[in-house]
C-alpha cells in the first residue's frame, strides 16, 4: 500500500508538471511565430503602404496647388520630383502590379468587374494628368499656371476616392479569390520587382525622397496640421 500510494504521488506530480509546461511551451511556439509574421509584408499591405505615400505625394500636389492659387512662389524642381516618383512608383510600379496581378484575376472570377473597370480607366487618366503635370511644371504665365493648377486638382480629384476605393473593396476582396498559398506567392512576386526597380533600399527609399520634398515646401512636420 506504501509502494502503490507513493508511485501513485509521483504520476500526479508529474501529470501537473506536464500540465504547467505545455501551455507554457506552446505560448512561446506561438509568440515565436507571430513575431516571424510581423516581419513579412502581405500583397495587399504592400499596395496600402504604397497608397500611403501617393497620400503623402498629394499633399505635396496640395501644397503646390495652394501655392499656385496665391501666385506665390514655387519651385519647379520640386513638382517635377514629385511627378516623377507619382510615375515611377505608382504607375510603372504599383498600378502596374494591379494591371497584371490583380485586375484580371478579378475579371477571371467575375468579381468587382465593374470597379475594375473604372479603376483601369482612372489609371489611363492619371498618366495623362502626371504627363502635363511634369510638361508644365515650370509653367511662368498666369494662363499656363492656370493649366497647371487645373492638372494638380483634377490628379487629387481622381485618387483621393480611387485609392479608398480600392483599400476598402478591392483590396479585402482578394481573399476570396485567391488560396492563401497564391495570396503569399504574389507577395514574393511583389517584393522582387520592388527592388528589381528600386534596388535595395526599395520603398523606403522612396519614403526618404518624399519627405525630403516635404521639408522643402515645409509641410513635413507633422505637428502642424493638428488644429490649435
Amino acid at each position: 500500500m506504501h509502494d502503490n500510494t507513493r508511485r501513485d504521488f509521483l504520476l500526479r506530480g508529474c501529470a501537473a508538471s506536464a500540465a504547467l509546461i505545455i501551455p507554457s511551451f506552446a505560448l512561446q511556439e506561438k509568440g515565436g511565430a507571430k513575431e516571424e509574421g510581423e516581419v513579412e509584408v502581405s500583397p495587399t499591405e504592400d499596395l496600402m503602404r504604397e497608397h500611403g505615400l501617393l497620400n503623402r505625394v498629394l499633399l505635396i500636389y496640395e501644397e503646390s496647388a495652394r501655392r499656385l492659387a496665391r501666385k506665390s512662389d514655387l519651385d519647379p524642381k520640386v513638382l517635377t520630383y514629385a511627378a516623377g516618383i507619382i510615375k515611377n512608383l505608382i504607375e510603372n510600379y504599383h498600378e502596374k502590379l494591379e494591371e497584371d496581378y490583380l485586375f484580371p484575376r478579378f475579371e477571371k472570377a467575375s468579381k468587382l468587374t465593374a470597379l475594375v473597370a473604372v479603376l483601369r480607366h482612372q489609371h489611363q487618366a492619371g498618366r495623362r494628368l502626371t504627363s502635363e503635370i511634369q510638361q508644365m511644371a515650370g509653367a511662368k504665365s498666369s494662363a499656363e499656371r492656370q493649366k497647371l493648377l487645373a492638372a494638380i486638382q483634377a490628379f487629387i480629384h481622381i485618387y483621393r476616392p480611387h485609392e479608398a476605393r480600392e483599400d476598402t473593396v478591392l483590396f479585402p476582396a482578394l481573399h476570396q479569390i485567391v488560396s492563401a498559398h497564391e495570396f503569399d506567392a504574389l507577395g514574393e512576386d511583389f517584393e522582387k520587382k520592388e527592388h528589381e526597380l528600386f534596388g535595395k533600399e526599395g520603398f523606403e527609399g522612396m519614403v526618404v525622397k518624399v519627405a525630403g520634398l516635404e521639408k522643402q515646401l515645409g509641410i513635413y512636420d507633422l505637428a502642424k496640421f493638428t488644429p490649435k
